[in-house]
């Protein structure tokens, strides 16, 4: 009997949940499994996966072969190389204590990892909203000086004041001239 490490897929039309399980290869999709390792939530941002790495270590061990998207997302969570280091360890290449050292030091690296490209897509978020709300000032003010322009007082009071200033103006630049 072959057995997959698998996605099975539940949820709402369009807002898909998928439960990581082991199956046998035959089983259909969604049906029948022998175990739940976890599940995976790929509409978050950043997608969310709880996964019982123990447990997925040990079917790896007994020969379950994961599919394609599993195995993305058992590399992601540290369980091929937890499995990697324990083959390793079976074999004698390496004890158990190195085994657990590198893979603490492959989590620690990874929670930095992590971290920061939280920051980087919290950072983000807030730079396009930043971006939105000075375009949305600019918008407001353009709207507010058309406003002020179309309640102004009638340009027919403002073009009588400047004709007169021109007319005073006129003459003084007439005799400046005939001086010269």
């Amino acid at each position: 009997m072959a057995v997959k490490i698998r996605l099975a897929r539940r949820g709402r039309k369009k807002k898909a949940i998928y439960d990581i399980v082991v199956a046998d290869a035959r089983a259909p999709r969604d049906g029948r499994f022998i175990e739940k390792l976890g599940s995976y939530n790929p509409g978050s941002n950043p997608a969310f996966v709880v996964l019982d790495a123990g447990k997925a270590v040990d079917w790896l061990l007994k020969g379950a072969q994961p599919t394609d998207t599993a195995r993305s997302i058992m590399q992601h969570e540290g369980v091929m190389l937890k499995k990697h280091l324990q083959v390793g360890v079976i074999k004698g290449a390496i004890t158990q204590e190195v085994a657990d050292a590198r893979f603490v030091e492959w989590q620690e690296g990874k929670a930095g990892r992590k971290a920061t490209a939280a920051d980087s897509l919290s950072q983000k978020l807030e730079a396009e909203r930043a971006a939105r709300l000075e375009a949305e000032r600019k918008v407001n003010t353009a709207r507010a000086e058309a406003i002020a322009l179309k309640n102004a007082p009638a340009p027919e009071v403002v073009e009588e004041e400047v004709s007169a200033e021109t007319e005073e103006a006129a003459p003084a630049a007439e005799e400046a001239e005939s001086a010269e």
